[in-house]
Parts: structure tokens; C-alpha cells; sequence
């Protein structure tokens, strides 16, 4: 990875074994990260990214413009986020087990009296884990149906820069934990385009007619993903 000066924008470029040049814009400040065929030269480079800076600033402004939540410390009256519903925290101390419920705006969070802040925090999210592999249970036969295609498996964990992962040769996705904050309609969208990529490996054309086909109205879904309070950093498509 090089750090490279092209006008007024700072990026990273990586050279790798792949056909396409790919420019990403990261949140929450705007990174720019480049990934370029390892033949492609740096003229070549240059000129696609400055084809791509009206594009590449809007992103930067969108991001500037996002809510984002504040440092957790999982304690009663702070906002938490359950499939796209902004939640109240309840911090209940009790001796017995560890467990959440949700009910009327509220996740209750019920931990034992003196457990760290944490020990609260893997308990919320193991509480999201079990949700989302609820969840997807119900969608991958469905989507797998749809699709045509089969996934050897499905798993899910905490992610910094994706939103979900496809080991096409494995035929194994991964989907990132924070999809339980986000509305079920963009878990659903997530694991669509993951199982499209088991058709199709890059995002061209093809992509986006198997998309297209499959969920006509992917792009809003993606939309609603990109704008809602970013509580870690992110790549979205």
C-alpha cells in the first residue's frame, strides 16, 4: 500500500492480480483507497481518479454530513439501535442470568450487579448475533432459491471496512454484526448481493442486471444503508 498525492486528494493505493480499477471512499472521514490491476500504470491511475473527483466528493460530503453515535458506556438512557428502531437502554442489575429484551422503545439489558461496562457490551452483542442468525435462517433457503446458488455457509462478525464478504471459491459469506442495528431491509439487501456473487465475482453490468432481476429496488435499500448513524467505520457498496 502507497500513500499517493493526486491534486488536492491524499489516497492509498494497492496494486493487485485483478482486471478493474476500484476506487472506494471510506467513512467516517473520507478515506480514499484505490486498488489497481498491477500493469496499470500510473498516468492511467491518475486520470481515472480524476475522472471519478466530482463523484469522490460528494461521498466525502456525504459522510461529513452523517450522525454518528457517541462513545458507548452501556449505561440506562442511552440510545441504542435494534433493526432500524432507535432504542432506550434499560440497565437492569439483577443476580441470575445475563439477557436482553426489547418492548415499547425500551432493550432491556438485564447483567448481574458490578459487571463491567464491557461484559455489558458482549452481552448486547450476542444479543444482536442471535438476532441476525434468526433472521438469516428465515432469508438464505429463500434467496438461495431465488438465486440459484448455494452457500456452503453463512456466518457473521464484527467487520471495520465491509458490510459482508464472499469467499466465492469457499462458497462461504460473511455478514457484519452491525447489520442488526440497521432496518431488515438492508440485512435482506446485503445477503442478496453476497449471493450474487456467486454468479457474477465483480461489480459490472452483469452485477447489475442479476440485481436488477432479483431486487429492483436494491439501490434504494443500499441508499437507506448509506444514510443511516454510522456507529463504526464502514464500507458500504
Amino acid at each position: 500500500m502507497e500513500q499517493v498525492q493526486i491534486g488536492s486528494l491524499s489516497l492509498q493505493l494497492n496494486r493487485k492480480a485483478i482486471k478493474n480499477l476500484h476506487i472506494s471512499v471510506l467513512p467516517p472521514d473520507g478515506r480514499i483507497r484505490v486498488s489497481a490491476p498491477e500493469q496499470m500504470t500510473d498516468t492511467a491511475i491518475r486520470m481515472a481518479v480524476v475522472s471519478r473527483i466530482p463523484w469522490i466528493k460528494k461521498q466525502q460530503r456525504d459522510f461529513a454530513a452523517q450522525p454518528r453515535q457517541s462513545d458507548r458506556e452501556m449505561v440506562s438512557g442511552e440510545c441504542h439501535y435494534f433493526w432500524g428502531n432507535r432504542h432506550r437502554l434499560d440497565v437492569v442489575e439483577r443476580p441470575g442470568r445475563h439477557e436482553v429484551k426489547v418492548s415499547g422503545g425500551k432493550i432491556q439489558l438485564f447483567v448481574n450487579p458490578g459487571t463491567s461496562i464491557e461484559n455489558r457490551a458482549l452481552v448486547l452483542t450476542e444479543f444482536y448475533r442471535a438476532q441476525l442468525k434468526i433472521r438469516l435462517e428465515q432469508l438464505i433457503p429463500s434467496w438461495q432459491k431465488r438465486i440459484a446458488v448455494e452457500v456452503a455457509d453463512c456466518r457473521v462478525k464484527k467487520m471495520k471496512t465491509k458490510w459482508g464478504s464472499c469467499n466465492i471459491g469457499a462458497k462461504r459469506i460473511w455478514l457484519n454484526l452491525e447489520l442488526a442495528k440497521k432496518p431488515p431491509e438492508c440485512l435482506e439487501y446485503i445477503l442478496a448481493h453476497e449471493l450474487v456473487h456467486l454468479l457474477e465475482r465483480n461489480h459490472n453490468g452483469r452485477f447489475r442486471a442479476h440485481m436488477d432481476k432479483l431486487m429492483p429496488n436494491w439501490r434504494e435499500r443500499r441508499d437507506l444503508l448509506n444514510k443511516l448513524p454510522l456507529a463504526f467505520e464502514s464500507w458500504v457498496y
